[in-house]
């Protein structure tokens, strides 16, 4: 029983600390905005 009960606080414990770091992530880190190029291959376009 005791092991049990170590292995629910683990995993209690892993998932505070992966919700601290996605709420930290997306309220305290703004993303860097970019210019995104994709080359679309013209082949593409005839398969319709």
């Amino acid at each position: 029983m005791p092991s049990l009960i170590k292995f629910l606080v683990v995993l209690l414990v892993l998932g505070i600390v992966s919700f601290a770091g996605m709420y930290y992530l997306a309220n305290y880190v703004e993303p860097k905005p970019r210019e995104i190029t994709i080359r679309v291959p013209s082949d593409r376009f005839r398969e319709q």
